[in-house]
């Protein structure tokens, strides 16, 4: 197959959808990569990596089977990819003005946030491996913000009492986050609304925050958090208030596939926190968590500073790259059948991914 890969245009993304060491494994399986210049440079990979990975360097991609990007090419920037492949990349949930477009040059589309979350697709799942980076990037945001130490100090000026930490959802992301913060030295407390997730909490060394508010039929198929019932929200944010009057950072991950965050943080709760305290708000992409958030601002609050970073994993673009990479290099390979592209939409990968295929949108982005 002929693989190619887009130099990012986004905003604030500096990824790169394979790196050197994928491009090799590539080769080694009999494909063809091209780069375009300039593509790894924000991610520490010179052009002079890639050429002695076996990669070629164009100016712009003019052939390819498969094109990997990490976000999506705006509508006016559809013709970057080249018409009649196949384009492997982030949709997003605003993406439908780029499906057309790509769908008019007969582009198929396969969305990246769709990976299906079974065994076969595990070593594809973006979202779990970039929500890696987010959970440990917000803690450090935090503590970089924070007045206060996070570990329990003794010094020559007295002893220093640990940092509270509350983190709000234990997913992927949430996990990291507690993980971090306990080996930062904060005392940490996790809560999600789903039953398994106890478990993994506790696992990490936290605390587990108001069992009782925990919902039995909070969980999808796939694992992820659903929507709940007007009653249980109101647990939880009953539990939420209790725990965060005496918190120092609360990071917040909560997230439901397809909709808004869901609300966890009142204007009332931020107001009854202590001055100095910090919210790191990870789901200020999806509306946030605090009702406060403004995606991409920093809000200070009755003291109270409130985050709501967009794209965490391109922060630490280096190491995210390298994860992305394997996760995209997996599903090519996936995708290749005797030396050629194969799009099976009977299979429960593929077929659950692709957005657009013959000329048509099949589905939104996001789901």
């Amino acid at each position: 197959m002929r693989i190619g890969v887009l130099k990012e245009t986004a905003a604030r993304e500096r990824r790169v959808a394979l790196t050197p060491d994928a491009v090799v494994r590539l080769i080694k399986g009999g494909d063809t990569v091209a780069i375009e210049s300039g593509a790894g440079l924000s991610a520490f990979h010179a052009d002079a990596d890639y050429i002695a990975a076996g990669a070629t360097i164009v100016p712009a991609m003019d052939a390819a089977d498969v094109v990997v990007t990490v976000r999506r090419p705006d509508p006016a920037d559809a013709a970057r990819v080249p018409e009649g492949t196949v384009l492997v990349t982030l949709i997003g949930p605003d993406g439908r003005d780029a499906l057309e477009a790509l769908a008019r040059r007969r582009v198929t589309v396969l969305a990246l946030e769709k990976v299906p979350r079974i065994t076969r697709a595990q070593s594809m799942d973006i979202l779990s491996s970039q929500a890696t980076v987010a959970g440990y990037q917000a803690v450090l945001l935090g503590a970089g913000v924070m007045p206060r130490f996070l570990p329990m100090l003794t010094t020559a000026a007295g002893s220093i009492t640990p940092g509270k930490v509350l983190v709000l959802g234990a997913g992927v992301a949430g996990l990291q986050a507690i993980a971090t913060a306990r080996r930062l030295g904060g005392v940490v407390t996790g809560f999600d609304v789903r039953a398994a997730a106890a478990e993994q909490v506790l696992s990490l060394g936290a605390k587990f925050l108001a069992p009782e508010a925990v919902a039995g039929d909070a969980e999808t198929k796939g694992g992820y958090a659903k929507e709940l019932a007007e009653e249980q929200q109101l647990k939880v944010l009953e539990a939420v208030g209790g725990a965060i009057v005496q918190s120092d950072l609360v990071i917040s991950t909560a997230a439901i596939p397809g909709r808004p965050a869901p609300r966890l943080i009142t204007r009332a709760m931020v107001e009854s926190m202590k001055a100095g305290s910090v919210i790191v708000d990870v789901s200020a992409e999806t509306g946030g968590n605090c009702e406060l958030t403004k995606p991409g601002e920093t809000v200070v609050h009755g003291g109270v500073t409130i985050l709501g970073p967009l794209n965490l994993p391109s922060t630490m673009p280096m190491h995210a790259s390298q994860m992305f990479s394997r996760n995209v290099q997996t599903l090519v390979e996936h995708l290749r059948h005797e030396g050629a592209v194969r799009i099976d939409l009977e299979d429960e990968i593929t077929g659950a991914m692709c957005v657009a295929h013959e000329g048509a949108v099949r589905q939104q982005g996001a789901s």
